[in-house]
C-alpha cells in the first residue's frame, strides 16, 4: 500500500468515526428532547475534524431553555453528550453541540473581538489582555487573532482564564 493510499483510507477511517459520533450524539440527543417534551431537528456535519450536531427548530424559543444564560445549560449538555459517545465508542469525543444557533451567532461575535483587539495591539504596540471566557470562546479568539497575522496565548486558570493578544 502506497503512503497514498494510506493517508486516504486513514483520512476515510477518521471521517466514518466522526459520523458514528455524530449519530451517537444525535440519537442521545433526541432522546433528550423526547424527556423534555420540546421540538427540534438535529443536523449533524464534520467541522474541523470534529463532530458537530446542531439543534434547531421553527420556535426556537424552546430551545432557549437548553442553551440557558450565556450558555451555561449548552456547555453542560455539550458534556453531557460527549460522555454519551465515550460510553459508546470507548474514546474521548471532542464533539461540539449548537442550540437554536447559539454558538454560530457567539462565534462571528468573537471572531470580530478578536480581530479588534489585534487591531488595538498592532496600533499600540502593547499586549490587548480580554475578559475570562471558556475554551470555546478562546480557541474563536486564537483563530481570528491567527488570521490578523498576530500571536495570542492563554493564561490564568480556569473559569478565569483568558486571551492575551501580543503586538507583532
Amino acid at each position: 500500500m502506497t503512503d497514498t493510499t494510506t493517508t486516504a483510507a486513514e483520512g476515510s477511517d477518521t471521517l466514518t468515526r466522526l459520523e458514528q459520533e455524530g449519530e451517537i450524539a444525535a440519537d442521545y440527543l433526541e432522546g433528550l428532547l423526547d424527556i423534555a417534551d420540546l421540538d427540534g431537528d438535529i443536523d449533524m456535519d464534520v467541522e474541523a475534524d470534529r463532530a458537530a450536531v446542531s439543534i434547531i427548530s421553527d420556535s426556537a424559543r424552546d430551545l432557549q431553555k437548553l442553551v440557558g444564560r450565556d450558555g451555561e445549560v449548552l456547555e453542560a449538555l455539550q458534556e453531557l453528550t460527549r460522555l454519551a459517545v465515550h460510553r459508546e465508542t470507548g474514546d474521548r469525543s471532542r464533539l461540539m453541540l449548537d442550540i437554536a444557533g447559539f454558538r454560530a451567532k457567539k462565534r462571528e461575535v468573537l471572531a470580530a473581538l478578536g480581530a479588534k483587539a489585534a487591531d488595538e495591539a498592532k496600533s499600540s504596540g502593547e499586549p490587548v489582555k480580554l475578559e475570562p471566557m471558556t475554551p470555546f470562546e478562546r480557541k474563536v479568539v486564537h483563530d481570528a487573532v491567527a488570521a490578523a497575522g498576530l500571536r495570542s496565548e492563554s493564561e490564568g486558570e480556569e473559569p478565569q482564564r483568558f486571551v492575551v493578544v501580543l503586538p507583532a
